[in-house]
């Protein structure tokens, strides 16, 4: 009856708790709600490749620097994975388009690249560096389209076509390299999706990011048009003229970018499935093989250490069964010389 008494007493304390347990998010993941026209930030997390192992800072290459540069803090596993997240100059306001804006200088006053900036911005597109960036924590992602008559028919006409595939790679990549020559993308077209949340009447809309694209492009400066608002024009055509960065002198750009929001229907818990389902396409082969020979390294090492451990145990009981063989013959010997005696 004791025991019983007890057990009531704790579930009755147990259910007199559970009113006072309210949920709460946990800090970094809470979803961030925007309104029209709110700033979102677009921010630099780092530049990666799939052929080497070391990350760079966004601006160890030379982007347009905004005049204060802010680096967030981070948690233990971003330093881990060698983020260093830092502001940028890109102006993103909620579900407002932008055709197409310059990033930073005068579009009659471009970047001027010196010979060594040219030719580390060429060493790091040879390398195939992709450019990570994130808004309102979510990393952009190239979309990779897919179709079956590629060979066939005007872009227009297999754009009709249905789509064969459809893949996502992690970041942009910073350039391309076409008959040992090095072009830069330097504009970049980005393509934000929403969630509108429901609300009451008479209130504003609360809207979430759920989705953040990017489409890299590669434009001469001497075809993007400009006027004093930093407002911009690019050419028509499919596949203008890219920008070359020649590494043996002093080259002169102009970084670009335009703004796209599209609704989408994925709500704000469902917006990393597309991110987590996504194949990418960077795959560190250096690091597999080097996985691989350290892993067959430290197996040997361990084999040979417990085939000597055996082998000196073994040793070790022989030598102590040779004792007492040994210990029992004299013995033997011993009450047989002394019955002999007897």
């Amino acid at each position: 009856w004791q025991d019983s008494a007890d057990w009531e007493m704790w579930a009755l304390l147990l259910v007199s708790t559970l009113p006072l347990v309210t949920p709460f998010y946990v800090p970094g993941v809470a979803p961030m709600n925007f309104h029209q026209n709110s700033p979102v930030e677009i921010k630099a997390v780092k530049l990666t490749s799939s052929r080497t192992q070391l990350p760079y800072e966004y601006y160890s290459l030379p982007f347009c620097k905004p005049d204060n540069i802010v680096y967030k803090a981070e948690n233990l596993g971003e330093v881990l994975r060698g983020d260093r997240i830092v502001s940028t100059l890109y102006n993103v306001l909620m579900n407002l388009d932008k055709k197409c804006e310059v990033l930073c200088k005068k579009p009659d006053d471009p970047i001027k690249l010196s010979v060594d900036e040219s030719k580390l911005l060429a060493e790091r597109i040879q390398e195939e560096y992709y450019v990570h960036l994130i808004a309102d924590n979510l990393p952009v992602a190239t979309r990779l389209e897919f179709y079956p008559n590629k060979e066939e028919g005007t872009e227009e006409e297999q754009r009709k076509d249905t789509l064969k595939d459809i893949q996502f790679e992690h970041g942009y990549r910073l350039g391309f390299t076409e008959n040992n020559k090095f072009y830069l993308h330097n504009h970049l077209s980005f393509i934000l999706y929403y969630h509108k949340e429901k609300v009451e009447e008479d209130v504003e809309h609360n809207y979430r990011v759920v989705r953040f694209e990017v489409m890299p492009k590669s434009v001469k400066l001497e075809d993007i048009k400009a006027d004093e608002r930093k407002t911009c024009t690019l050419p028509e055509t499919v596949a203008p003229v890219p920008q070359e960065i020649d590494p043996t002198k002093e080259n002169r750009i102009l970084f670009t970018y335009s703004v796209h929001w599209e609704e989408s229907e994925v709500k704000w818990a469902s917006r990393w499935d597309t991110y987590l389902t996504m194949s990418d396409v960077q795959i560190h082969w250096f690091s597999i093989v080097n996985s691989v020979v350290v892993v067959f390294f430290l197996s040997g090492i361990l084999s040979m250490i417990i085939i000597r451990t055996l082998r000196k145990d073994i040793a070790n009981y022989n030598r102590e069964d040779d004792i007492v063989r040994c210990c029992i013959l004299i013995g033997c010997l011993s009450m047989f010389h002394i019955s002999y005696m007897m």
